[in-house]
């Protein structure tokens, strides 16, 4: 509600001023006012105004401008006669006609006239009776009407006695909560005896809308007005009451402040006069500043300001000082404040993904799905990936190519080694020198609560006499409880849910189970020799001419010798030994480039004995195979795939199995099913049952240093023990994996994909894999499946068709029928 003050009268503008051409205007229409005739009796001067209403028995300043409410005015005064005071419909219409004013409006008495000595004109009105505009009768030079005065008489009841009351105690409360209210108003208020005045008063200085004023004066019926005014006035009595409150309280808390530093300063002034001043008051100051910035969660920042009061009472020199000094300064650097997480960009992470990585095209698609779900759910909480793969693979740089996608921080945290469940929830504050956890440092280094967290290598944890840190994992990698992850440093909990963690492993059994349910596994597995080309040509070649120092002008790398480095120099799942040849050879050529003795350097696979020595590695497959019992076998190694020979000797004995090559329990049953497999079937594959009675087979795996385990040999074992008793070679360019049954039948095993692409890069063209296995074909590289041949083995009978050269002749038996 507003209030005027009646000592003063302002004027208020209710049109826009003309400039200089209102005042010619107005002389203008004076001298035609003064030359015409008088307006009828039975008509009324119109005063069309804009965005103000006026009521029924108040007094209210206008200011006109324009030329026709000008001459409207003069004439009125000049005769004496009242105006009647219209609102426009729209306030930027300029020259408003009859059309574009409301029918409804207040007849007013012009009680001063006044002329300005800028020219401007104003009025002094009070508003007398309500009316109803007929007709208008003419528009030049300014607007006059046939109106219906509105009678507004009100037989007396009860009910609006009620009604009068209620308003009247509720303007007075309005007036009350003001401040600075005049008292002719609150007199004017509280000795109204109209019930019809008292609403128009009232409704004169709420603080609404022109619309809704008019509305107002339009609402004739005094019992609907009143209940209009009465409404409005409520609200603006609570909004009253709230500011109000609201005022109070934020004095209070500033006085409860004000004194508080006065205090403060009077103290440091005692303690300065005692000598006990330690010159810490500018540095509790900044503290006290820091706090405040850094955007702590209530409970964090009344921890904070606890430690901060138990620091002001201490001396500077005291052990604990430092303590609790180091502890707020880790409060304070911690990013609380949650930033604007930028928009991820689909297109660009596929760009920056195939930029920075060849191949993994099924890794690259799921994590374009991670990123589009991040989009599409930034809120939502995210599943913990973890890579598991060989090392060099590229896990790590995948991380750091999600980061890119993602525009966040990166930051590596490295679990190899960690055995102390401090390491992950931080040292309690009452030993000398606790820290936080890495998960803590980790966050402070970025700098952000959004940043991109890889835990590097978390499968090589292991747990001490200090706790089980994986099990300290299980908060930090559980996006329903990480929210509230509280280290053991800060007491207090941080929120990691916004937090990418992604993990990365090489072997899965060594995760333990609940931590491993937590992570979504997605599997990298290694390179074929062509993807292993590509990355050479992409990356590597281009990296280590640079970190050698040499442009490639000066040295070209060809692709034969590549194709030499990948075969015969290193054999892994990853390009990490492949990138350290690389830069043997670019350096050798180095040396002869910074001695001036070459300018260009070509390097050929011809040139690479010469320049690094002979090859590391050979084809041995013709070689192993070349003699009857030796099969090739698949096994899936921690570092990717690998070829394993089986070998099979007999020698005179009493029919017993001797197993060499550190084998382990599985597969020494593998080859004691195999080896009762081919007893139980000795006929059917053209072998002499007696040749058991007399001879002891001796199964030798090579290799002997290193430790084998596993059922998946029991297919190599079988043929290795056919070939070996019926006399056979087994073919040079094929080899096999997969379990056996005592029944003959071939069981499924894992790893299919490295075992196949071992098989590729050690030359063979073929390969017996279980037929219950066909699931795992769309997962091996393109470039493996054109290279190899497939054969699915559903029975022992199968492998033994397809694996071994026939009978050199019929006595040892008819040649098996391939099995199509």
């Amino acid at each position: 509600m507003r209030h005027p003050d009646f000592r003063n009268v302002p004027l208020r503008m209710a049109e826009t001023a003309g400039g200089s051409g209102a005042s010619n205007g107005g002389t203008a229409a004076s001298a035609n006012g003064a030359n015409g005739a008088t307006v009828p009796a039975d008509q009324l001067i119109i005063l069309p105004v804009r965005s103000l209403v006026l009521f029924p028995g108040v007094v209210m300043p206008v200011a006109v401008a324009r030329p026709a409410s000008i001459a409207a005015a003069q004439q009125a005064a000049r005769e004496g006669r009242p105006v009647g005071i219209l609102m426009q419909r729209d306030a930027a219409t300029e020259e408003p006609g009859p059309t574009e004013l409301h029918r409804m409006g207040v007849v007013a008495n012009i009680l001063r006239y006044v002329t300005a000595p800028d020219g401007t004109h104003h009025l002094v009105c009070q508003g007398e009776q309500r009316f109803r505009v007929d007709e208008f009768v003419r528009e030049k030079p300014f607007i006059t009407a046939r109106v219906t005065r509105i009678d507004e008489a009100v037989e007396p009841s009860s009910e609006i006695e009620a009604r009068f009351v209620h308003l009247q105690t509720q303007a007075s409360e309005a007036l009350e909560l003001l401040p600075q209210v005049p008292p002719e108003l609150m007199a004017a208020v509280r000795g109204a005896n109209s019930p019809s005045g008292l609403a128009d008063l009232v409704a004169a200085y709420l603080d609404i809308s022109p619309d809704e004023k008019q509305e107002m004066l339009e609402t004739v019926d005094i019992v609907a007005r009143m209940n209009k005014v009465s409404r409005l006035l409520a609200h603006r009595i609570e909004v009253l009451r709230l500011s109000q409150e609201i005022s109070k309280q934020t004095k209070a808390s500033l006085d409860e402040r004000q004194r508080e530093v006065l205090l403060r300063e009077q103290m440091a002034a005692i303690q300065k006069q005692l000598g006990e001043d330690g010159g810490n008051s500018q540095e509790i100051a900044d503290l006290d500043a820091a706090i405040t910035e850094a955007g702590m969660p209530a409970d964090v920042e009344q921890m904070a300001r606890k430690e901060l009061g138990r620091l002001r009472r201490m001396q500077d020199a005291s052990a604990e000082y430092g303590m609790i000094r180091t502890y707020l300064d880790w409060l304070i650097a911690l990013p609380w404040k949650l930033p604007e997480t930028p928009p991820i960009d689909i297109a660009e992470a596929r760009r920056v993904l195939d930029a920075d990585h060849f191949g993994l095209d099924k890794i690259k698609r799921r994590i374009v799905e991670y990123l589009a779900v991040r989009k599409l759910a930034p809120n939502g909480k995210a599943p913990i990936l973890c890579f598991a793969g060989p090392p060099g693979v590229g896990k790590t740089s995948l991380g750091q190519s999600i980061a890119r996608a993602m525009g966040r921080k990166f930051v590596r945290v490295s679990l190899g080694g960690v055995h102390d469940e401090a390491e992950i929830r931080g040292h309690r504050r009452t030993y000398v020198g606790a820290l936080p956890g890495n998960i803590i440092q980790g966050i402070r280094k970025a700098g952000t609560r959004d940043c991109v967290m890889m835990l590097d290598e978390i499968d090589k944890m292991g747990s001490g006499i200090q706790g089980d840190p994986s099990a300290a994992m299980l908060e930090v990698l559980d996006p329903e409880q990480n929210g509230t992850f509280r280290d053991n440093y800060l007491g207090v909990p941080f929120d990691l849910s916004r937090v990418v963690f992604i993990a990365t492993a090489n072997m899965l059994d060594t995760i333990p189970g609940p931590l491993r349910d937590r992570m979504e596994i997605i599997t990298l597995s290694g390179y074929t020799d062509s993807e292993k080309l590509e990355i050479a040509r992409r990356y590597l070649v281009r990296r280590q001419l640079e970190a050698n120092g040499v442009t490639p002008e000066q040295v070209e790398i060809e692709d034969d010798a590549l194709r030499a480095l990948i075969r015969a120099y290193t054999r892994e799942a990853g390009v990490r030994n492949l990138e350290r040849e690389v830069g043997r050879v670019v350096r050798h050529v180095a040396v002869d480039i910074a001695e001036g003795t070459a300018d260009h350097a070509e390097i050929t696979a011809d040139r690479l004995p010469e320049l690094i020595g002979p090859p590391v590695f050979e084809d041995e497959v013709a070689l192993r195979v070349s003699t009857p019992g030796v099969a090739t076998g698949l096994a899936w190694t921690p570092v990717g795939g690998d070829i394993l020979f089986i070998e099979a000797t007999k020698v005179p004995g009493r029919g017993g199995l001797i197993l060499t090559g550190q084998l382990g329990d599985v597969m020494k049953e593998s080859a004691q099913a195999a080896m009762s497999l081919v007893k139980s079937r000795a006929a059917e594959f053209g072998i002499d049952p007696a040749v058991f009675a007399s001879n002891d087979v001796h199964v030798h795996v090579p290799a002997g240093a290193t430790p084998k385990d596993g059922p998946s040999a029991g297919v190599a074992m079988f043929t290795a023990l056919v070939s070996l008793l019926s006399g056979r070679t087994v073919r040079k360019d094929t080899a096999m994996t997969g379990e056996i049954s005592l029944r003959g039948l071939v069981l499924p095993v894992g790893g299919i994909k490295e075992k196949v692409v071992a098989a590729a890069r050690a030359g063979l063209t073929r390969v017996m894999l279980p037929a219950r296995n066909r699931r795992d074909y769309d997962d091996i590289p393109t470039d493996a499946r054109e290279r190899l041949e497939f054969i699915w083995l559903e029975r022992v009978d199968e492998a033994i068709a397809n694996a071994l050269e026939p009978a050199a002749d019929t006595t040892a038996g008819e040649p098996l029928r391939a099995a199509s």
